[in-house]
C-alpha cells in the first residue's frame, strides 16, 4: 500500500460546513482535503435551502398571474408543468454544486470521493482501504430526516423533506407534520400551487422556535389564503390505503381527529449521521447522536473536531459555514472567536409573508427574568409597502430600558429575511436603536419600517 497522505487538514463532509472549512483552512496557508460519498454541497444545496428557496420563487411567480388579472389580462394556468419548476429547482442545485467545486480546485483544496471512517485521531481510512493521514480531523457529515417509529418514509405516500422535492407531479392534496420552518416553506410552495394542505403542529402555535406575535401573522395569512392550520394537536397514528394517508390527531384536550391525503409530509425534525463514522475508535460518545465540543468546537480528543448539524447549535448552513471558519482560523492560529454567539444568529423563513429572527424572544426573556422593553412598527406605516402592496407585517425589537442594547428583533413581512441583518448588524457593532433611527434611509424604502421602528424606542415615529 502507498504511504499515507499527510494533511493539516482532513474534513468529513462537503455541506456548507465542510467546503467552506477546506477553503477557509486554503486562505490560511494550511493543506486540506475534503472527503464526500455524496454531492458537493450537502443537504443545504441540494436537499435544503437552495431547491427549496427555487420552488418558492417559482411559486411567487406563479402567484403573481393574480396580479396580471386584476390588470385585465387573462392566464390560463391548466396548462402549467410543475415538471418544469422541479427542473429548474434541481438545475439550480447543479449550477451551485460545480461552483462549489470550482472553488475547491482555485484553493487547491483536495476533494476526495469515497465514505470516511475514522481510525484514530491522525487517520482516516476509505472504504477501498486507502488511509489519509492529517494533523487535525474536522467532522462535518450533516444531518438526515428525523424518522419516528410509525411514521417511517417510503417517499412515495409518506415524505421527508427529501421524497418532497423529488416530486414531479403535485399531489391533489397534502398533510403537513411539523410547523417548522421547513414545515411552513412547504405549506407555502404548494397552497401556491395549488394542492389542498393542511398544517400541523403540536406545540401551540406554528414556528415555535419564533417569536409569537409574528407566528400569529403568518398563521392569519396561511388561513386567509386557504391553509388548514392545526395546532396543539400530535400526530398519533398513520394508515396506508391504496388511495390515500391516513393520519389520526390527538388534540392536547385528548379529543381525536383523522386527516386523509394524498400524500404526508414528515418534518418532525433532523438527527445527526454521527453514526458509523469510527467514533467509537477514538474514544467520542455522542449525546443523542450530537457530539460534545468545547470552544473552537474541539471534541474531547484534542485534533478532533466537530461543526453543524452534528453539534448542538442551530442546524443552520449559515451557522455551519461560520463553525467551519472559527475551526480553520483556530488551527491557524489566528482565531478571534472561540464559538459563535447564539444571539448573533439570524434565523429565516421564507414563506410569504417571511419571517426573520436573531436574539432573546419575549417568552425567552420572561422565563430567564430579563428586564425588557419593546418596540413595534407595522410594515402598513410606509410608504413602499403601500405601493407595492405588501403592507403585512411588523418589526420588533426588544432593548434594554436602561443601556437601549439590542436583545432581539423579529421582522414578519415582505422581505424580511433581508431587513434583519440591518439590525444584526447594529447589534454585532454595538450600535444603538437612536443609531438606526437617526440614520437616514433612503424613501420610498421598505427599510424605513426598520428606521420608524428604532424610532418607536423614543416614541418618536414620524408616520404613526
Amino acid at each position: 500500500m502507498a504511504e499515507a497522505v499527510e494533511y493539516d487538514v482532513i474534513i468529513i463532509g462537503a455541506g456548507p460546513g465542510g467546503y467552506v472549512a477546506g477553503i477557509r483552512a486554503a486562505q490560511l496557508g494550511l493543506r486540506a482535503c475534503i472527503i464526500e460519498k455524496d454531492a458537493l454541497g450537502g443537504v443545504c444545496l441540494n436537499w435544503g435551502c437552495i431547491p427549496t428557496k427555487s420552488l418558492i420563487y417559482h411559486a411567487g411567480v406563479f402567484h403573481s398571474r393574480l396580479e396580471l388579472e386584476k390588470m385585465g389580462l387573462s392566464v390560463d394556468s391548466r396548462a402549467f408543468n410543475y415538471e418544469y419548476v422541479h427542473d429548474q429547482s434541481r438545475k439550480a442545485a447543479g449550477v451551485l454544486a460545480g461552483g462549489v467545486e470550482h472553488l475547491l480546485k482555485k484553493n487547491k483544496v483536495d476533494l476526495i470521493r469515497g465514505t470516511a471512517g475514522i481510525v484514530s485521531e491522525k487517520l482516516v481510512a476509505l472504504e477501498d482501504g486507502s488511509e489519509i493521514k492529517g494533523k487535525n480531523i474536522v467532522i462535518a457529515t450533516g444531518s438526515r430526516p428525523l424518522q419516528l417509529k410509525g411514521f417511517e418514509f417510503d417517499e412515495k405516500q409518506v415524505l421527508s423533506s427529501n421524497g418532497i422535492l423529488s416530486l414531479k407531479e403535485l399531489p391533489a392534496s397534502l398533510v403537513i407534520l411539523g410547523a417548522g420552518a421547513i414545515g411552513c416553506e412547504f405549506a407555502y410552495i404548494m397552497n401556491t400551487f395549488g394542492v389542498e394542505v393542511c398544517l400541523v403542529e403540536m406545540e401551540k402555535h406554528i414556528l415555535p422556535f419564533e417569536d409569537a406575535r409574528s407566528a400569529a401573522v403568518l398563521e392569519r395569512s396561511f388561513r386567509d389564503n386557504g391553509i388548514d392550520v392545526i395546532t396543539g394537536a400530535m400526530a398519533h397514528s398513520l394508515e396506508k390505503t391504496s388511495e390515500a394517508a391516513i393520519v389520526t390527531l390527538v388534540t392536547k384536550d385528548g379529543s381525536v381527529k383523522k386527516l386523509e391525503a394524498e400524500k404526508v409530509l414528515c418534518v418532525f425534525g433532523r438527527t445527526p449521521n454521527t453514526d458509523e463514522i469510527g467514533l467509537g475508535n477514538i474514544g467520542i460518545e455522542t449525546e443523542k447522536g450530537y457530539i460534545p465540543v468545547t470552544d473552537y468546537y474541539e471534541t474531547r480528543v484534542p485534533g478532533v473536531y466537530a461543526i453543524g448539524d452534528v453539534v448542538r447549535t442551530p442546524l443552520l448552513a449559515h451557522v455551519a459555514s461560520k463553525e467551519g471558519e472559527i475551526v480553520c482560523e483556530h488551527i491557524a492560529g489566528c482565531a478571534t472567536d472561540k464559538c459563535i454567539d447564539p444571539n448573533e444568529i439570524p434565523s429565516a423563513v421564507y414563506c410569504e409573508p417571511q419571517v426573520a429572527s436573531f436574539g432573546l424572544r419575549e417568552s425567552q426573556a420572561k422565563e430567564q427574568n430579563i428586564t425588557f422593553k419593546k418596540a413595534m412598527y407595522p410594515y402598513r406605516g410606509v410608504g413602499k409597502s403601500v405601493v407595492v402592496g405588501k403592507t403585512e407585517g411588523m418589526v420588533k425589537t426588544l432593548y434594554d430600558p436602561e443601556t437601549h442594547e439590542i436583545l432581539g428583533a423579529h421582522i414578519v413581512g415582505y422581505n424580511a429575511t433581508e431587513l434583519i441583518h440591518e439590525i444584526l448588524l447594529a447589534k454585532t457593532a454595538g450600535l444603538l436603536p437612536e443609531h438606526i433611527a437617526w440614520m437616514i434611509h433612503a424613501h420610498p424604502t421598505i427599510s424605513e419600517v426598520v428606521m420608524e421602528q428604532m424610532r418607536g424606542v423614543d416614541g418618536q415615529p414620524i408616520h404613526m
